[in-house]
């Protein structure tokens, strides 16, 4: 390897990955849901591979082995423009949270993935966040172990010499590996960033582009540029959880990313890590393929008539007001769940229930659901409320057992089998607790949950069932237990009454623990002051039916504790 130095060299490194990958979104966003996201990298990667191939640009295109592995034609498609691929890492994941043997394994996951997407060896390497050479200088020894030839994942300090601030070879116990550090520019209270990405977008345009051709006069070794792909879409769904630290840092100026960008490639030159360092595109070793044996090809030539079983059809109502950002990925969640419900032999069936929204929630169902048989929408003239919404899909339904959701998908869906196998004979409800000692919450308020707690307390003291929860929209039922309900509050504390209603008249209930997280999308549609109020007195109302209303008792006033998640 010998690389040209050249002063002037300019390399650009393009990140693959798409903005649920992000890790300021980590608190919020578990890896085990990226596939329910409305995915847009495939779109991003392939509008920046247009914009390089209409200046004549090559760069180093860093790929998560995530996408790598779901698709391998994409990869293809990069390197066959001409461009490098290198490793981004598998999950994103920040390697103060890995040991060397769980690195070395996510080094081997994501390489598997890229050579078998592009039959070309990876040679480079880029960590999922920055790292700094007194702490992580680990990394590099690593990276020369199993063969990589560059990282580029340092960001120097002013504590770190002239000669870590530029592209050079860094001798480990393993062998020789290149570094290509973040470039930076020397201030007075240290050195300021100015690859690219996030501090292009933030700072004024004219200071970064005068930094860079200071840089390009100056400078020792070649400048680094970067951006990721999704900073070239500035259409992607917002993360309305988000800090506003965080939405500033992903949301802010993400129109300004291609016309920067297109500047920058129409004023210089731009080249991969690996044609500057003069790599051959070595083709990566194939496991040899194993010879089927032939009782195995016997086998499968033989047509085995598939054993019929009979599927348990199961409703979910999904009552929806103003949900049009949050339907595309309540889409692909109930993809999976359809999936993993036919394998326990359940047939699903939805009825979305739209309560006069005033936003394209409508549109959106129709577009995602409406070609699907097992799929019905259901309109209000009049908004109703949550729990009136919930009702009109329970008395629609044709199914025994129905379930309702929550459209935000603040309780997992993918709950569901484990919840529905819950209801049996005996049992009327099965409702989800955040609560209960086997439950939690994940990014909720601590102002919420101190009102639903307090709120569950009270019920727990007028109800017969003692749960842990009662407030939770994300249940099972058993239908003809429910249908015939007449609840007088439709909205949130309706859900309540439901329970209360169905308690009171001597219903079996049992709790599910499951956590609660923050609504991803959106604005939530709970008015705080008139829940409450409302909550108070269905309370009253509670109370007087139980204590005084001898139609309301049931036939049996035993009450059992919600040990293990059975209650009543």
């Amino acid at each position: 390897m010998n690389p040209a130095r050249n002063s002037n060299s300019h390399l650009l490194t393009v990140l693959v990955e798409d903005y649920f990958h992000v890790g300021a979104f980590d608190s919020l966003i578990q890896q085990r849901n990226w596939s329910n996201f409305e995915a847009r990298y495939e779109q991003n990667t392939r509008k920046t591979l247009d914009l390089l191939d209409e200046y004549g640009a090559k760069a180093t295109f860093f790929v998560l082995g995530w996408i790598a592995e779901k698709d391998p034609s994409l990869v293809r498609e990069i390197a066959d423009r001409g461009h490098e691929v290198a490793s981004r890492g598998y999950y994103h994941r920040g390697l103060r949270n890995l040991s060397i043997e769980e690195f070395r394994a996510d080094l081997a996951r994501t390489g598997r993935a890229i050579e078998n997407a592009t039959g070309q060896k990876v040679r480079g390497y880029r960590a999922a966040e920055k790292l700094n050479y007194t702490r992580d200088s680990w990394v590099l020894d690593s990276l020369s172990e199993e063969g990589f030839a560059y990282d580029a994942s340092f960001l120097p300090t002013r504590k770190d010499s002239e000669a870590r601030r530029i592209a050079g070879a860094v001798e480990t116990e393993s062998g020789t590996i290149w570094e290509f550090p973040y470039s930076t520019l020397n201030l007075f209270a240290g050195l300021a960033p100015i690859s690219g990405g996030n501090y292009l977008r933030q700072f004024p345009y004219s200071i970064t582009k005068h930094a860079i051709a200071r840089w390009d006069k100056s400078a020792k070794g070649p400048f680094m540029f970067y951006f990721h792909v999704w900073e070239m879409d500035p259409e992607q769904p917002r993360i309305s959880a988000a800090n506003l630290r965080t939405r500033l840092r992903h949301y802010r100026k993400l129109d300004k990313m291609d016309w920067v960008v297109r500047d920058l490639l129409g004023r210089y030159d731009f080249d991969s890590i690996g044609s500057y360092m003069g790599l051959e595109d070595y083709a990566a070793e194939q496991p040899p393929k194993p010879e089927a044996k032939r009782a195995d090809i016997a086998e499968s030539s033989v047509n085995k008539s598939p054993s019929v079983t009979e599927l348990t059809p199961v409703t979910i109502v999904v009552p929806c007001y103003n949900e049009q950002e949050t339907l595309p990925y309540l889409a692909k969640t109930l993809k999976g769940v359809e999936s993993e419900l036919s394998s326990l032999n359940y047939s699903m069936r939805l009825i979305f229930v739209d309560d006069k929204s005033t936003d394209a929630t409508v549109e959106t169902i129709n577009a995602l659901f409406g070609e699907m048989d097992n799929a019905t929408l259901i309109e209000h003239q009049v908004n109703q409320g949550v729990a009136g919404a919930i009702l009109t899909g329970l008395r629609a339904a044709e199914t025994d057992i129905v379930c309702s959701i929550d459209c935000d998908c603040t309780f997992d869906p993918f709950e569901l089998p484990k919840m529905i196998p819950m209801l049996t004979a005996e049992v009327d409800m099965v409702t989800a607790s955040p609560y209960h000692k086997d439950g939690g919450v994940r990014n909720v308020p601590g102002w919420r949950l101190a009102l639903s707690k307090g709120a569950s307390l009270i019920y727990r003291r007028i109800l017969n069932s003692k749960l842990d929860s009662y407030t939770a929209c994300f249940r099972v039922y058993r239908r003809k237990s429910m249908a015939d309900l007449a609840i007088q509050e439709t909205g949130y504390h309706g859900v309540a009454e439901m329970l209360g209603q169905l308690d009171l008249k001597g219903g079996r209930i049992v709790e599910f623990p499951t956590v609660l997280e923050v609504r991803l999308f959106g604005a939530s549609k709970m008015k705080t002051i008139s829940t409450i109020g409302g909550h108070l007195k269905l309370m009253s109302r509670l109370l007087k039916a139980r204590f005084f209303d001898s139609r309301t008792q049931p036939a049996h006033d035993s009450e059992r504790s919600s040990e293990n998640g059975t209650t009543r």
